[in-house]
């Protein structure tokens, strides 16, 4: 089950599990998306639900839970870019809605994935962190303040849920290529005042690769987590990010 399943990374995640003949159940904020993927994965569950609404999230997980009696992998992965500029420029209700997605809904995920695979003994909940959850990320305050809190989240989560045979852990992509990444640079280059271009060249300058990552490759990494060579693997935030040395 994946949230945030209609597009961007989630929707490649989507994909490669399909084709690996998982079972697939997404939720995204956009109909439309959900449409286009039940057209194109036979079998696939979707709903169009915004993550931040406890009783729409509460029918659709209890809609998969009574479809599968379960869940394998729940990847709590919606998300939003929020707002960019100086934390003092910042409205209070652009704070709460990006908190809201990043953080609360990932929670509403979590609580059901928790109670499912605690009874049925077994399970992997992965959830989206970022490399701004590990370096801080100025003019992005919501964001960053949401993804730190992930990571604390998924540790603690790898704690309560390892006795019963549940791993835990959270991916950490670096700058995405991608219509998201595209967003977030065009909202940069408003708040600062720099151009889009040498916002994108000071992406690829921060890591040791000078790259950026593809969907794909965070899919590899999603792949690999679900697979019995990460069996002990649990509690680890693992970045996709071609090293990012610093965020600026």
């Amino acid at each position: 089950m994946i949230t945030g399943g209609g597009s961007g990374i989630g929707r490649t995640y989507a994909r490669r599990f399909h084709a690996e003949g998982d079972r697939i159940a997404i939720c995204d904020a956009d109909p439309a998306a959900v449409e286009a993927m039940r057209a194109e994965l036979p079998g696939l569950i979707g709903a169009a639900v915004d993550v931040r609404d406890e009783a729409a999230m509460a029918e659709f997980l209890g809609a998969v839970e009574e479809e599968w009696g379960g869940a394998d992998i729940v990847f709590a992965n919606a998300g939003t870019g929020g707002p960019a500029g100086h934390i003092e420029d910042i409205s209070y209700q652009d704070w709460q809605d990006c908190v809201a997605v990043n953080l609360h809904g990932v929670f509403l995920t979590c609580r059901w994935a928790a109670r499912v695979m605690r009874a049925q003994g077994s399970g992997l909940i992965l959830l989206t962190s970022s490399t701004a959850g590990l370096f801080g990320y100025p003019n992005r305050s919501p964001y960053a303040a949401a993804k730190w809190a992930i990571n604390g989240l998924t540790k603690t989560l790898a704690m309560e849920l390892g006795p019963v045979g549940v791993r835990v852990n959270a991916i950490a992509p670096g700058a995405v290529e991608g219509e998201r990444m595209e967003r977030v640079l065009a909202n940069e280059s408003r708040a600062t005042g720099r151009p889009i271009e040498e916002i994108r060249a000071s992406y690829v300058e921060c890591t040791s690769l000078k790259s950026w990552v593809s969907a794909d490759e965070l899919a590899d990494m999603a792949l690999f987590l679900a697979s019995p060579a990460a069996a002990k693997v649990s509690g680890q935030i693992m970045a996709v990010d071609g090293h990012t040395e610093s965020i600026n």
